[in-house]
């Protein structure tokens, strides 16, 4: 195979040589032809296999490298990351747990508890409870995994008067499971929609830093349930590598 930085149009730009070999890698990676774990070829190979300079190849290595695609390993070689979860980031009666996001992909979710606490509500999240400030939330705090890495720290804020089985519930219960369908199964209630819902970019503190890899998003979600009473709040911090958004 070769490259050719000509088109036949002059009024279209020529997409550069290292954009090209980076779409087709990343194609590769997509169909399976450099599987999840695997080593590619090394910058040598491929400079034959495209028909362009190491340079180039490199280039292209580095951009699939920093947006998560790739993995550059000192004196091994280069090997292909763990597939990324696509999950919907607006929800209007169509949520999507992390563990449906995950069956979906063709991934194996998995949840570890890190904290459970009982706080009073700020005003803020009280005025979307319609609750009064100074009532109690109870906080579970886990950290979600897609095939074992780590991809998720999220913190899922409830009434705890609404949720007490959330206190009493062993550890156990809240590990490798959807919250979204314990809730389901202990109410009867489940989300239905996710409105608002924002996305930024996050640092990681001294809390997160230790669980998950960089670079982060903060998502910030409100879901109510079918009857458009609210059930949670979300916070959620997300390693970009391993995750796509669809909007």
């Amino acid at each position: 195979m070769a490259f050719d930085d000509k088109t036949d149009r002059t009024d279209v730009p020529a997409v550069p040589l290292y954009q090209q070999v980076m779409d087709d890698l990343k194609g590769g990676i997509a169909r399976g032809v450099y599987a999840s774990g695997s080593r590619i070829p090394s910058e040598m190979e491929l400079a034959k296999y495209y028909g362009v300079g190491r340079i180039t190849v490199r280039r292209a290595i580095e951009e699939l490298s920093h947006a998560g695609y790739l993995n550059r390993q000192q004196g091994r070689g280069t090997f292909v990351c763990a597939p990324k979860l696509k999950r919907k980031i607006v929800q209007k009666g169509d949520v999507q747990s992390f563990s449906e996001g995950c069956a979906a992909n063709d991934m194996v979710a998995g949840a570890r508890l890190v904290s459970r606490t009982v706080v009073a509500v700020t005003r803020e999240d009280a005025a979307f409870f319609g609750v009064e400030p100074g009532c109690e939330l109870i906080v579970v705090e886990r950290v979600r995994t897609a095939d074992g890495v780590p991809v998720m720290l999220e913190n899922n804020a409830f009434v705890l008067a609404d949720h007490p089985y959330l206190q009493t519930l062993a550890d156990k219960d809240l590990a490798d499971n959807s919250i979204f369908a314990l809730v389901a199964e202990h109410s009867g209630r489940a989300p239905l929609k996710s409105d608002p819902c924002t996305v930024e970019i996050a640092l990681a503190d001294a809390q997160t830093a230790p669980l998950l890899e960089v670079p982060l998003f903060y998502m910030e979600a409100y879901f109510t349930d079918a009857g458009g009473r609210p059930l949670l709040l979300g916070r959620q911090k997300i390693v970009g590598s391993r995750y796509v958004f669809d909007i």
